[in-house]
């Protein structure tokens, strides 16, 4: 009899031919579910046994001593971040070094996605310190939430003023520029008002690409604690089914590019310049990454634990170990 898991995933593509049932497993029944935002808390969901979590989050349960959920280094979300970073097409700022001392909007302080960019500013020079941060919505069509999450410093990390929505505030000048995962509605208009901070976005990601040897990992799947202890193997079977969907999603979009006249161009540029195994799951082949984000964590003042990789993914190191 195979075990019946619900999960709860974003709307990513390339997980169509597993909601269609073209990958399946003759150990799991497993019913996918796609939502607009994350669910709040997979170990206390009603509904859920799985769900993609934020990377953030995960770690800093963990960091607090709650393993409720089984993280696996299976990264449902990656991306790059140097194209989150948006202004005005006013905007003199071509470099991540010009938000040195400049007003900054971002969807939620320590979310994944927000992180890394930090740390793509960090890099180049900006660190917490060197800019002002405000924390709120991107739209009037987005909620008023606390996104501070309890990481608020008058002066210097603070909610948008009035809570207004960061894009209104950009534009306004009242922002220099926004870090957002996702572009608002009427952005990819021509005429917007709006571009990406760096003219040439995609340059500073291959460069940035070269240099750490990853691409950043933001969501991951998740399983209930005590789902996994159950069926220690569901962790595995679930990456399995994921990274084929992947595959074959992949290989359909090579067939298929013209669902956009460039996207022939984008998919070419990928097998170029990334290396082959960028998406790979694991533990051995992200632990770079992950240590990496342990460490960002850490020098913004979001975690102070010295976690490792393995104490991370700790049912994940046991299986390697068992293996």
């Amino acid at each position: 009899m195979r075990v019946p898991i619900r999960i709860a995933t974003r709307d990513w593509d390339y997980l169509t031919p597993l909601v269609l049932g073209e990958v399946s497993s003759d150990r799991l029944d497993l019913q996918v579910d796609r939502v607009g935002t994350l669910i709040p808390d997979l170990a206390t969901s009603d509904i859920y046994d799985a769900a993609e979590v934020s990377f953030s989050r995960y770690t800093s349960a963990m960091a607090a001593g709650d393993d409720a959920v089984v993280g696996i280094p299976c990264f449902i979300m990656r991306g790059f971040r140097h194209r989150c970073v948006i202004t005005t097409e006013a905007s003199p700022m071509t470099r991540l070094s010009d938000l040195a001392g400049k007003r900054i909007g971002v969807t939620g302080w320590r979310d994944s996605g927000n992180t890394w960019t930090r740390a793509a500013l960090r890099r180049e020079g900006v660190g917490v310190e060197d800019a002002y941060w405000f924390a709120g919505r991107l739209t009037a069509n987005h909620p008023i939430v606390d996104r501070l999450d309890g990481f608020g410093r008058p002066g210097r990390i603070e909610a948008a003023p009035g809570e207004r929505p960061m894009m209104e505030l950009l534009a306004e000048g009242g922002l220099d520029a926004v870090f957002t995962p996702f572009m608002p509605d009427g952005y990819f208009e021509n005429g917007s008002g709006f571009r990406q901070l760096l003219p040439d976005f995609v340059k500073a990601e291959k460069a940035y690409l070269d240099d750490v040897g990853y691409v950043p990992g933001m969501h991951i799947v998740a399983l209930k604690a005590e789902v996994a202890e159950q069926h220690p193997w569901l962790p595995s079977e679930l990456t399995r089914l994921v990274d084929a969907s992947q595959q074959i999603w992949t290989s359909r979009r090579r067939k298929y590019a013209e669902t956009t006249p460039w996207i022939f161009d984008e998919l070419l540029r990928s097998a170029r310049d990334l290396p082959a195994n960028w998406n790979a799951s694991g533990l051995v082949a992200n632990a770079k990454m992950i240590a990496d984000f342990v460490t960002e964590l850490r020098e913004q003042g979001i975690m102070q634990s010295n976690l490792t990789p393995q104490s991370l993914f700790p049912f994940e190191a046991e299986l390697s170990i068992n293996a």
